[in-house]
């Protein structure tokens, strides 16, 4: 009886310990709730989108608080481990679809399949819902996409009186290897330069629109890589466009997208592959009376499409307050709301009625061109591929990189990216 005692008495001292530890201290006693957004906007219209709107919604609804936690893409994968595995993730999280995998199968974020308003539901395309679905659940709300575009010296294109592409009539991939070989002069001048340090998206995502799939789930729900004919296309392209035709700068290949703007400003390259949102960049540092324009990437044999990864909003599974979190995600994403957080980061909003909104139909810094490519985005070929993080950075970038400097050629690439890849891909699916 006395032992029993003891445990009783502990047992209650614990729990009364423990009061608010649950996880429920975002209700206040007066019973006003508080949520934490952690956001990952950076540039500055677009953190200042993101507070105008927490703002917004706190003085419309006086029962549940948003406060603003200001996260970084540079470490919001480490940073989100740590805090759902210390119990102090942030009730409404900003992330990207292809950071979503781990987290949704290790059960950290809420399946929003029962919370979803229908609004939302149907505003949203299923493509776009696609890439946050992992399992029979979905984990995030796909809000923001960028598409890969040529960003392109208009005079010098223009003086060279090549083909100008447009949506409509985009260059294939052998006229657009064509056309740089053209507008290079063999003397520093490139038609392309190609900033793939981080190789691997660039090639997947543009090599859907050759019909390159690489990722194949067998009718059991494993995947196996396989590199047919579909997939070589674009990696071919660029590795000739260096190694064979010198129309593309070889001193790129290590770069990120924002080095290669002082080149592309100084007349060395006539185009950069980037994606969408660098216009923003482009509009402030470009030199006065720089003439650019956006042009679509080239097209294949599945036309302009192109893998993408949006920009997502999730509810964490801890969270005591889900049917609050998700009502202020649809406020966040009301049409009108969406245009705003679309234009503060450069980029188009995957809602059905924000792509309709004039603003992104404009030609100027071309909004027009990007907005007319939106219907062909779809899900990034590695969405949903469990391993596919350790494949990308042991196996794909370190052979990507070696063949695209021409240290080895096609058939070593495809042993590497399948045969290595494989192996790594084997460990996951047991």
């Amino acid at each position: 009886m006395r032992t029993r005692w003891i445990v009783a008495l502990v047992v209650g001292l614990l729990l009364t310990g423990c009061v608010g530890c649950s996880g429920d201290d975002s209700a206040s006693e007066d019973g006003r709730i508080t949520l934490r957004f952690q956001s990952l906007a950076w540039q500055q219209e677009s953190v200042d989108a993101n507070k105008e709107l927490v703002k917004e919604w706190n003085a419309t609804h006086p029962g549940v608080k948003v406060e603003y936690v200001q996260g970084s893409w540079d470490s919001v994968h480490d940073q989100l481990l740590t805090s759902f595995e210390g119990g102090e993730a942030p009730d409404i999280i900003h992330d990207a679809s292809d950071d979503l995998a781990d987290f949704a199968y290790g059960g950290y974020l809420a399946d929003l399949r029962d919370l979803l308003p229908e609004r939302l539901k149907s505003d949203i395309p299923q493509r776009s819902w696609e890439t946050a679905t992992f399992g029979d659940g979905i984990y995030g709300v796909p809000f923001l996409q960028e598409p890969r575009v040529l960003i392109a010296n208009a005079t010098w294109l223009k003086e060279s009186g090549v083909r100008v592409p447009t949506p409509e009539k985009p260059w294939s991939w052998g006229e657009f290897r064509q056309i740089t070989d053209e507008l290079s002069d063999g003397n520093g001048k490139y038609g392309v330069a190609w900033p793939l340090k981080e190789p691997v998206s660039a090639t997947l995502n543009l090599s859907l629109s050759t019909g390159g799939q690489l990722f194949h789930r067998d009718a059991n729900g494993k995947v196996r890589i396989r590199f047919g004919e579909a997939d070589e296309v674009v990696p071919r392209t660029i590795h000739d466009q260096v190694n064979s035709d010198g129309s593309a700068s070889s001193s790129t290949l290590g770069s990120g997208g924002s080095d290669t703007l002082p080149g592309f400003f100084g007349g060395k390259y006539a185009m950069v592959p980037l994606g969408f949102s660098y216009r923003q960049q482009i509009v402030q540092q470009a030199p006065k009376g720089f003439d650019w324009q956006v042009l679509p990437a080239p097209a294949g044999a599945d036309g302009l499409t192109q893998g993408v990864s949006p920009q997502t909003l999730s509810v964490a599974e801890d969270s005591p307050h889900q049917k609050e979190a998700v009502a202020f995600i649809d406020f966040m994403l009301q049409p009108r709301n969406m245009v705003r957080l679309a234009l503060g980061d450069w980029m188009l909003p995957t809602g059905t009625q924000a792509l309709r909104d004039p603003a992104l139909h404009t030609e100027e810094n071309g909004w027009a061109t990007g907005t007319a490519l939106a219907a062909h985005l779809r899900s990034a070929p590695a969405q949903s591929v469990r391993g596919y993080p350790e494949w990308k950075d042991k196996v794909a970038t370190p052979a990507l990189q070696e063949y695209y400097s021409g240290a080895i050629g096609l058939g070593e690439l495809r042993e590497r990216l399948v045969e290595d890849g494989n192996l790594v891909l084997a460990r996951y699916q047991r």
